[in-house]
């Protein structure tokens, strides 16, 4: 139950103490297990070192000719085997008969007693090393064998060292690598602290189900939030992306890491988005989409962490927008038309009033032909309803303004089956980029339109007699922002270039002013736009 409790208690503390304590945990497991491993390597090197002293001493003592010529004198061999076991620091260094008697030893009482310990392969002339218990307890040894000059075994000698001195110099030797290991622990312990610490800040104090959480969290709102969201660091690079972004810009394949110059947005948005500036509700447009995007930077003091950027589609709304203008264009050219019927009106009166009857008559009979000639020829030449609406609208509208809008005679449409507000759209811009045009030309201001249909494309040519564009600048016409008044907020030809686009079609500029073709142009100056829209089920054909 304690170890439940023990349990339950850690997994409620924050992902920065939990990494603390188990970097504790794995430092000092590792200090332990290493301290422990070099104890256990610094025993066998020097037992192994006790046994490689005490075989070079047995040996030198054993080839020794004064050994050889006092064998058996232990007057003789008592001084010499102390004197050389105090200037090479074993322990003893005993010389034996090959009975194994001891002719010398550390404990004069142990003279003349028979040696404790292996001597058999010694008396067959090898020498070897041993662990075994004798007077002085265990001990490390080697028996080497005294030969005469005939080569047979007179003799042994027998050199070692206590376990206990051994273990006397592994403890030395233990007390230092504990300091290092205490050391090392510091360190490591310091260390793992200032990770923990920055662990600490960078998590906010949150433990991992808290992080656990607020990933989910954070992932199913990016997934589920339908408007586009972009995180751009301080150096351009996107760093995360949303299912909305994908879907508004057109992206594919993965997108965080990348540059955003390099995502193949359009250069104005791209631009934008680069900058590391706040903007508020600008619209762009995009292949196909109008978007309206809002980016704001955050920062930490006074250093930037990136940009935050929403982006909403606004196509549709533009869309509305379009229609929404040209019912207004509609609703003036109504007001126009009401407005010059009354004046009509009131002249007929007046030549009633005044008894001149027949002139009344005549007159507004003429009227009457005027605008029946023009609704004929429009309902004539474009049964499409929806755009002989927008001309007719467009044509009151266009003579308030003192621009003479005319239908060529070779145009003729029926209905062709493509999306009305985007027709809107194309047209209704064209047309009024062209009476603006053709009211800063020299008079009088003519504007003609051109509809007609072939075997795979609807045509939809708008001449105007204006000044023309200069050919240098005609592709940037379709660019947001686009204007020849210099304002920066030119929209309606940015919106015929992606509905165009939108219905998978092509717009042209030109020819330039006095080339004009055959039928559309014949104002001799100005420009002319000429959109290609594939008909529906035709476009292979």
């Amino acid at each position: 139950m304690n170890l439940k409790k023990l349990s339950s208690h850690i997994r409620g503390w924050s992902l920065a103490r939990q990494m603390l304590a188990l970097q504790i945990v794995v430092v000092g497991v590792t200090v332990a297990g290493g301290a422990t491993l070099a104890f256990l390597q610094a025993g066998d090197l020097l037992r192994d070192e006790a046994a490689g002293t005490a075989r070079a001493v047995a040996v030198s003592v054993a080839d020794s000719p004064s050994v050889l010529a006092a064998m058996g004198d232990s007057a003789v061999l008592q001084p010499y085997a102390e004197r050389v076991r105090r200037e090479t620091g074993v322990d003893f260094v005993t010389i034996m008969g090959v009975d194994g008697v001891r002719y010398t030893h550390p404990n004069p009482a142990q003279i003349g007693h028979r040696f404790l310990g292996t001597i058999a392969p010694a008396l067959a002339g090898r020498t070897f090393t041993e662990t075994y218990t004798g007077t002085l307890g265990p001990s490390v040894r080697a028996v080497a064998p005294v030969r005469d000059a005939r080569g047979r075994v007179t003799g042994l000698v027998s050199a070692g060292i206590t376990i206990d001195r051994i273990s006397a110099r592994l403890r030395e030797q233990i007390a230092g690598a504990a300091l290092i290991g205490v050391l090392g622990l510091s360190v490591g312990g310091a260390g793992t602290y200032l990770v923990g610490s920055r662990l600490r800040r960078q998590t906010h104090g949150m433990g991992p189900a808290e992080l656990s959480r607020m990933y989910e969290y954070h992932d199913a709102i990016l997934h589920a939030v339908r408007e586009g969201l972009l995180l751009v660091d301080p150096s351009g690079t996107v760093t995360l992306c949303n299912d909305g972004a994908r879907e508004l810009l057109g992206l594919d394949g993965e997108v965080a890491g990348r540059r955003i110059t390099a995502l193949g947005l359009p250069a104005s948005l791209a631009e934008r988005l680069s900058t590391g500036e706040n903007r508020t509700d600008e619209i762009h447009m995009t292949g196909e989409r109008t978007l309206v995007v809002n980016a704001a930077v955050v920062r930490s003091g006074s250093r930037s962490l990136g940009t935050v950027v929403t982006l909403r589609d606004h196509t549709e709304l533009q869309s509305l927008a379009g229609q929404l203008d040209a019912e207004r264009g509609f609703a003036d050219s109504l007001r126009a038309a009401a407005h010059e019927a009354a004046n009509r009106l009131h002249t007929v009166i007046a030549l009633v009033e005044l008894g001149r009857t027949e002139q009344a008559v005549a007159f507004a009979t003429e009227e009457i032909r005027a605008a029946q000639r023009l609704t004929d020829r429009v309902v004539d030449a474009v049964r499409e309803p929806v755009l002989a609406a927008l001309l007719l609208g467009k044509s009151a509208e266009a003579g308030e303004r003192g621009v003479e809008l005319v239908i060529t005679p070779d145009s003729g449409l029926d209905d062709i089956g493509l999306d009305s507000r985007d027709l809107v759209t194309i047209l209704g811009n064209l047309i009024d980029n062209a009476v603006d045009a053709a009211m800063t030309g020299a008079p009088p201001a003519r504007v003609e339109v051109r509809l007609r249909v072939d075997e795979t494309a609807f045509l939809i040519s708008v001449a105007d007699s204006g000044p023309g564009l200069d050919p240098a600048t005609a592709g940037e016409a379709f660019r947001r922002g686009w204007t020849t008044k210099g304002d920066g907020r030119g929209l309606g030809l940015a919106m015929v270039g992606q509905a165009v686009r939108r219905l998978g079609g092509t717009i042209d500029v030109g020819p330039p002013a006095g080339t004009a073709g055959p039928g559309i142009g014949e104002t001799g100056t100005g420009a002319v736009f000429t959109v290609r829209l594939p008909l529906r089920g035709k476009e292979g054909s």
